[in-house]
């Protein structure tokens, strides 16, 4: 496939709705025959946007991304770790985690971002998923860690291990998480 490149201005617009006098909107119009090859059409519009400080990638959301993902990592023999974050009963998140190449991605199964593993973020990065599974676990910090940590069984923190023994589960809620293996 060949890179193709356009020049593009920036539409500049004041922002409306509850914005303040200074909110301003960024828009660009992308070619029709891009927005086509991308899949976007009336009824199908959600894409994902990606920021590295520098570049602006513009990919097409849905639930083949997460399969994909899963079939590229399986073909290249990576391993991989499938986690589900539960509400109560409630399926909210498939996390599905290659370890070989430190990546992962999410499917939300619930359009409630409170209920979500990632909340708005729709494109965690390794760094969002130790955060995520060490706010399922007792804090490092804890006075006694040592103590609760031999009465799991375990020799040194590791929330993923923490998370096999205890689902990630947490006085304060009722979230919970499944490890499935890859």
């Amino acid at each position: 496939m060949t890179l193709e490149e356009r020049r593009a201005k920036i539409l500049i617009n004041k922002a409306g709705g509850t914005a303040g006098p200074e909110g301003k909107s960024y828009r660009v119009v992308l070619p029709p025959v891009w927005a086509k090859q991308l899949g976007v059409m009336e009824n199908s519009r959600d894409v994902i946007l990606q920021f590295d400080g520098e570049c602006i990638t513009i990919r097409r959301a849905g639930t083949g991304e997460y399969h994909s993902f899963i079939n590229e990592a399986r073909e290249k023999k990576h391993d991989l770790l499938i986690l589900h974050y539960y509400d109560g009963e409630t399926l909210c998140t498939k996390i599905c985690l290659d370890r070989t190449s430190r990546r992962l991605v999410i499917e939300n199964e619930t359009d409630d971002i409170l209920s979500t593993a990632f909340g708005v973020n729709q494109t965690p990065n390794w760094e969002d998923l130790m955060i995520f599974l060490e706010s399922r676990c007792i804090p490092r910090q804890r006075d006694g860690l040592k103590y609760y940590l031999a009465q799991l069984g375990i020799e040194k923190y590791d929330p993923m291990e923490i998370i096999r023994k205890t689902a990630g589960c947490m006085a304060e809620d009722s979230c919970w998480i499944k490890i499935v293996e890859g």
